[in-house]
């Protein structure tokens, strides 16, 4: 469902990840449910002359490839830790959300950056990084009251003033966090996201090809416990548990897909050789056994 007013703020109801995805235009992403339940998703979106304001809220586990819009600069709140992450338009990463996961953010485009005399370029080293600051959760919780205000008020002058009074808030908020920064734990976590940049850039450029953990590693090029150790740090799970619901996800995006497949084939197809085993998986993380998913499809076909 979406509703929107003269100020441009949409409200967006989602019961699917791929719902959720086409819901923000501008972005490269894929998203892949990775703890059991129904997904529910909401987003609001608020556009402004050269800013795009986000609100995004996530009931399960969700696993995200992602690449910001081209020529943007984006500030993205993590409400679970309130940690700020900026990016660029080569910022290109996957990680895991927690449960019940809300973010903000803030993007900014190009004509507008300029129009502000700020060169992204001046933030490098700075990128994809958990910055910390004092003003994260009150900025984080002040900017979701006010997109929802804006969007039961629909004021277009305030809207418009907002604009640059959210990059001066950003560029503040970002100078109090560089000040907290610490070499020893930056190089550690340099070293985890390079890692992590390997193995996202193999998931998206080969969506359905499965590997084993000892591939996984020469993929990214370190050693398993290396890869284990960043995939803790970034997704909070074992690089196994990855593997696993990745082809979980795999499997029903092809029964969604492909009426004409059976369990057992789909099975096959993404390596999981017990169907037994397969099915009763699925139904922990989607909550239907896979012959469900499928007569579903075929029912709404027919």
């Amino acid at each position: 469902m979406t509703t929107a007013n003269a100020m441009q703020v949409q409200a967006f109801h989602t019961t699917d990840v791929t719902e959720q995805v086409r819901a923000t235009p501008g972005w490269q992403q894929q998203y892949r449910q990775m703890s059991p339940g129904h997904f529910n998703g909401e987003l609001r979106s608020l556009g402004l002359d050269g800013v795009q304001v986000y609100e995004e809220r996530l009931n399960t586990r969700v696993e995200q490839f992602f690449r910001a819009p081209p020529g943007s600069l984006t500030f993205c709140f993590d409400r679970s830790d309130d940690s700020l992450y900026l990016l660029n338009e080569h910022s290109r990463n996957i990680w895991i959300t927690p449960e019940n996961y809300q973010e903000v953010a803030v993007v900014f485009d190009q004509a507008f950056l300029a129009q502000q005399g700020l060169h992204p370029s001046r933030l490098d080293g700075l990128y994809m990084m958990p910055l910390g600051s004092r003003q994260n959760a009150l900025f984080g919780s002040w900017l979701s009251a006010t997109l929802r205000q804006l969007a039961e008020a629909g004021c277009p002058h305030q809207g418009q003033a907002l604009a640059p009074q959210l990059l001066e808030d950003c560029l503040f908020i970002l100078d109090n966090a560089c000040q907290r920064l610490q070499g020893a734990a930056l190089g550690r976590r340099d070293e985890a996201r390079a890692i992590m940049r390997s193995v996202s850039e193999w998931a998206a450029d080969c969506p359905e090809e499965t590997l084993n953990l000892v591939e996984l590693a020469d993929v990214a090029g370190v050693s398993l416990r290396q890869l284990q150790q960043a995939f803790r740090a970034f997704t909070g799970m074992p690089p196994a548990q990855w593997l696993r619901l990745r082809r979980l996800n795999g499997a029903r995006r092809d029964l969604l897909r492909d009426s004409g497949v059976t369990v057992a084939e789909v099975a096959m197809r993404w390596s999981f050789w017990h169907l037994g085993r397969f099915s009763e998986s699925y139904r922990q993380l989607f909550k239907e056994f896979p012959s469900e998913t499928l007569k579903r499809v075929r029912v709404g076909m027919a």
